[in-house]
């Protein structure tokens, strides 16, 4: 009897240590799940980059951008760009790890073998002893830097980030524009880096995409085909055009096969074979300017010969689909010829506008809130602030916009604001907000504008999270409206975002803030590094030249943040979002309709020719686009249609639709350089 209770007396011991080891691993368990929890929200709460999954049922809710977009404004560059750095001698080592540097950054990876070796050629070195500051927080930087020896380190707000060392490179996002440092880094041993001026980087982006321009204009004007096309057409031909590369030994089209491919060789040699008698016989070699394929553009053909890349070989190609959707074979239909709106001869300003004084003028205030009693501001920016006004005589309210003379003179926009006023006097669409006055002092310059009181579609999508579908087409389609006037008028717009969209109290949008508009001829480019980071097409980014077509590319990026709540290409660095934008790789919701997906993707083409709204139709292709299937255009001009935005008007004071912001008390300095005498 003892035996028996002696042995479960040691099963229950046992039993009670395996429930105490039990237990022990429960706790470990759990705290370890209360980690990878913690490391999880973490981990979520910077997740800044927009990912959605390809397949699957589960609708994922992207997340909302909650701030404002930043803007770069456009620097001016001189029309003939020279380098005037001479270049810099290096060893074969230092060649290298200025190379290798190169290739592994995210945005510098993308230049070509001639841009990188340019850059190569132009660094100048500098060295640092330790402790000496390269780049300061919050200055102005305009250049980027290679280590080429030593060790630096990063911080940001007095806090250790990280440390560069040798073929680290920082401070790129300088080289593209004029942008506020958001690090500072100090060499912590002696430093030697490797560093290149904004000037000079854009001038051998520029000068490059200039030269590759002229030269194919060059090689298409020998085309038998094409010879009769003038220089704006032979123009959209080039922005449509793809570059493809081949290996040696490719077969870049065979014999007897359906053509549908028009070819220009930039680099490398092609054999043009021939089947005689079961073999391959030469016929020619080709080389660099040399072009194949012309009549495939015109008309079904089977090819004549077999052309094979002899060594690595470079084309750029348009195939017909492309070709016919760019070029109507009969003539190039460049405007859109309908009548977009009815435009009287007698300028739209009501006497009471014109007669506007500024003494007449006087600020609304905040009846409530935590800045009751102070002037109502509508709006802030980099360039300035709106304010809710209202004209004594009439009692009509305006939105004053109100911009320091010594900020535009600082950062070298004088003919930006003298343009933006000149394109809203002249401007008279329903769909773009009216300049009423303007006037200036020492201190600044104010444009009296149209109040919108519905406020900014950018404080509507944040409040909602993302539009309905008809509430996303109705607000583009007033701006494929504005787009419409504004590039029948040979203006391009460049900065199209929900923060420069306004509802009037109607609930129909208006565009505002033209400070980026630019007047351009049909067939020219222009070269200057100008908008908001995640509407940028990538031509821009390139420095390849832009004109209208960029205005399409951002008008899809709109619907993609209007149905989405942020746009496809976003990041809380601009490298990435660059990066991204040039990848092109769009990825789409489960939620979101397949016309909406279609419109996105043919405004979002890579090549600005292939955009919808830059082919041969111009703008009727987007108004004629499936998604816009619901929308009555005449109706849309003459104001008939009921605004589904209605609903997001809120109702009360007359500021109830913007946000608040505190008073700006302090003035700015005075400026008497004259630049406004006119304004």
């Amino acid at each position: 009897m003892e035996t028996q209770l002696e042995e479960l007396r040691q099963q229950l011991e046992k039993q009670c240590q395996l429930n105490q080891e039990l237990e022990r691993q429960n706790k470990d368990l759990e705290q370890r799940l209360q980690e990878k929890e913690k490391l999880l929200q973490e981990l979520q709460s910077h997740y800044h980059d927009l990912e959605f999954p390809s397949q699957g049922n589960n609708e994922v809710e992207p997340e909302v951008r909650k701030s404002r977009a930043a803007v770069m404004a456009p620097e001016s560059i001189p029309e003939n760009l020279e380098i005037t750095r001479t270049k810099v001698k290096k060893s074969g080592s230092e060649t290298s790890l200025i190379v290798k540097a190169i290739k592994k950054n995210d945005f510098l990876s993308r230049l070509d073998d001639e841009q990188t070796a340019m850059m190569v050629d132009l660094l100048v070195a500098f060295d640092y002893s330790p402790g000496n500051e390269i780049i300061k927080e919050g200055s102005e930087g305009d250049s980027m830097y290679i280590v080429a020896a030593g060790e630096l380190l990063v911080t940001q707000a007095g806090r250790n980030l990280r440390t560069l060392t040798r073929g680290d490179v920082f401070g790129e996002l300088a080289i593209l524009y004029n942008c506020k440092r958001t690090a500072t880094v100090k060499a912590k041993t002696v430093v030697s880096l490797w560093c290149m001026e904004r000037q000079t980087y854009r001038t051998i982006i520029t000068n490059k995409s200039k030269k590759k321009r002229e030269q194919l204009m060059g090689f298409l004007k020998t085309s038998r085909t094409l010879k009769d096309l003038n220089d704006v057409q032979l123009s959209k031909i080039i922005d449509s055009m793809e570059e493809v590369k081949y290996q040696d030994k490719d077969v870049i089209v065979r014999e007897g096969t359906e053509g549908n491919t028009f070819y220009i060789i930039l680099k490398g040699e092609v054999l043009v074979t021939k089947n005689v008698s079961g073999h391959q016989k030469q016929i020619r070699r080709m080389g660099k300017g040399e072009h194949f394929g012309e009549q495939a553009l015109i008309r079904e053909v089977l090819r004549t010969a077999t052309c094979t890349a002899d060594g690595p070989v470079t084309c750029f190609s348009i195939d017909k689909e492309v070709f016919e959707e760019t070029i109507p074979i009969e003539h190039l239909e460049l405007f859109d010829d309908s009548k977009v709106l009815h435009e009287t001869a007698v300028p739209g300003r009501s006497s009471a506008s014109s007669s506007l004084k500024f003494k007449d003028l006087v600020p609304v205030y905040y009846q409530e809130g935590r800045y009751q009693g102070e002037p109502v501001t509508l709006g802030v920016g980099g360039f300035g602030r709106v304010e809710l006004v209202i004209s004594m005589n009439q009692g009509n309210y305006y939105a004053i916009k109100r911009v320091s003379k010594m900020h535009i003179v600082a950062k070298r926009q004088e003919e930006h604001v003298l343009f933006e006023k000149k394109i809203l006097k002249a401007i008279q669409s329903d769909f773009i907000v009216r300049l009423h006055a303007a006037f200036r002092d020492t201190r600044y310059i104010y444009m009296v504008m149209e109040f919108c009181s519905g406020g900014e579609i950018w404080t509507k999508l944040k409040e909602v999270g993302r539009f309905d579908e008809p509430i996303a087409v109705f607000c583009t389609a007033c701006v494929v409206e504005a787009y419409a006037y504004l590039h029948k008028k040979s203006i391009m717009y460049r900065d199209l975002k929900p923060e420069n969209l306004m509802l009037d109290a109607r609930g129909y949008v208006k565009l505002v803030d033209f400070g980026f508009a630019k007047e351009m001829v049909r067939g020219e480019k222009t070269y200057s590094f100008v908008g908001t980071p995640e509407y940028i097409a990538p031509e821009i980014i390139q420095n390849q030249g832009h004109d209208f077509a960029v205005d399409f590319w951002s008008l899809g990026i709109l619907i993609f943040e209007l149905l989405v709540g942020s746009p496809p290409f976003s990041s809380s660095e601009p490298q990435k979002i660059y990066a991204k934008i040039l990848d092109g790789v769009l990825k789409y919701p489960p939620y979101m309709s397949e016309a909406a997906k279609s419109i996105i993707s043919k405004l979002c083409r890579p090549r600005p020719g292939q955009r919808l709204g830059n082919t041969k139709n111009g703008i009727k292709d987007v108004r004629h686009h499936r998604w816009f299937s619901s929308m009555n255009w005449h109706k849309l001009r003459v104001g008939q249609v009921d605004a589904p935005t209605i609903r997001l008007i809120r109702k009360g004071p007359c500021y109830i639709n913007f946000d608040s912001f505190p008073y700006d008390q302090p003035k700015a300095e005075e400026e008497f350089s004259d630049w406004d005498r006119d304004f």
